[in-house]
């Protein structure tokens, strides 16, 4: 009689080519944060049909959340992919390629699962079809999360994890850990990575308006140039980082992505306007880099005769993986990179700038978020084009890594925590 683990081993296998076909589907079909009204459809089904204890539809709008309780006492862990596409048009040549298109913030754009979120769907799939299939020698209960919106609602909607926490997810049953995977190109396919504390960078967003007073280009002693002093607003907010942070602590970045203002060449405007983020990875510094860029921002402003008005909206967290809960399954990782059809290994990563709202539920339960990597082994994941590039690709050989990462952590959790 196989083991629970063989069992795993041997459903993922079985199940692969289901997941690869899962997730095209998905990628042929993506659906922007808040709309994943078919792709929520298509798992609210699976999950029914696999004889799902509970199943809870329109969860944050569009989520998914699914209860598959063991044959065994136990305790409850939870399990969690996000479901949402980009506002990307997609320019891989594949014969799933995406030709969606839709409304996002009032402009219509083309759509794609340029992040991978269909892989971690149909991952996710494929591990509710093996927990069904051995739920009798499972120790406990499992909560499946289909999230929507990781990629940040439309403006004026609420969405994502810090919604389906509002609603209640991590109530009736509590699960006391969770765990989520990303797909990355920063490794090749199969490849598992991971690393303690701190993991991906807070996101927040900054708009700076400054004001100052129109006037001919001709004379501009005579009016107050914002445009010159948004110039010295975006030098000068390049040295907070550089020489205002203790760097041995965290690093962080302050980026001003979008400046706007003006009309034509002969005229100095009343009003620039600045978009930009902010990442770190301590709370401390997050703090206090949006005190510095305020201060700088007006003071600046100040001095050239013009006013502003910073406004910065904090976004998701830190993610931080519990030291405590990732030193307890590094084993269970580490034996699925080392074992199955194509073995790859494991390795600690550096940290990453990106963001992510699984954040929320790590702060309110332990939770590890770890990477599979997706590029194919003959290109250096150096030179393959990252998440968000509408040229992303995925290699599917990484699929099955996932399915067996999330469904080995689940159980060897459930285990351990058995008296």
């Amino acid at each position: 009689m196989q083991t629970l683990a063989a069992a795993i081993d041997t459903a993922a296998a079985q199940i692969e080519a289901q997941v690869i076909a899962w997730r095209r589907d998905l990628h042929q079909h993506p659906e922007l944060g808040n709309r994943e009204f078919r792709t929520a459809s298509i798992v609210a089904e699976h999950l029914r049909a696999l004889g799902f204890d509970e199943v809870k539809t329109g969860v944050a709008h569009t989520g998914v959340v699914g209860l598959l309780k063991g044959g065994r006492p136990g305790g409850v862990v939870a399990l969690r992919a996000d479901m949402d596409g980009l506002p990307v048009t997609e320019e891989v040549e594949l014969p799933f390629a995406s030709k969606a298109r839709a409304v996002w913030n009032g402009e219509e754009v083309g759509v794609m699962h340029a992040c991978g979120h269909d892989c971690h769907v149909a991952i996710l799939m494929g591990v509710a079809s093996i927990l069904a299939g051995l739920r009798e020698q499972i120790p406990g209960s499992v909560k499946f999360i289909f999230q929507p919106a990781e990629e940040m609602p439309p403006e004026g909607e609420e969405g994502g994890a810090a919604l389906m926490i509002k609603e209640g997810v991590l109530e009736n049953p509590t699960p006391s850990a969770i765990f989520g995977l990303h797909v990355t190109s920063r490794q090749s396919a199969g490849v598992i990575g991971y690393r303690p504390g701190p993991t991906m960078a807070s996101s927040d967003k900054l708009k700076i308006t400054v004001r100052g007073k129109q006037t001919h280009g001709a004379a501009p002693w005579l009016g107050v140039d914002p445009i010159v002093t948004s110039a010295q607003i975006v030098l000068g907010l390049q040295t907070i980082v550089s020489r205002t942070l203790d760097l041995n602590r965290e690093p962080a970045v302050v980026t001003i992505g979008a400046i706007k203002g003006g009309v034509r060449e002969n005229i100095i405007p009343d009003t620039v306007e600045m978009r930009g983020t902010i990442r770190s990875f301590d709370e401390g510094m997050r703090d206090a880099i949006h005190e510095r860029v305020t201060q700088l921002a007006e003071g600046i402003s100040a001095a050239s005769r013009a006013s502003c008005q910073v406004c910065i909206t904090k976004n998701y967290p830190v993610t931080r993986n519990d030291p405590v809960l990732t030193e307890q399954m590094v084993p269970t990782l580490t034996r699925v990179a080392s074992t199955g059809p194509r073995p790859m290994g494991i390795e600690v990563v550096p940290k990453a700038t990106g963001a992510e709202d699984f954040s929320f539920f790590q702060r309110l339960i332990p939770g590890l978020f770890f990477f599979v990597g997706v590029t194919p082994p003959e290109i250096a994941p150096s030179q393959a084009y990252s998440n968000h590039s509408p040229r992303f690709v995925v290699d599917e050989r990484g699929l099955e890594v996932g399915v067996r990462a999330l469904a080995h952590l689940a159980v060897d959790y459930l285990a351990q925590r058995q008296p």
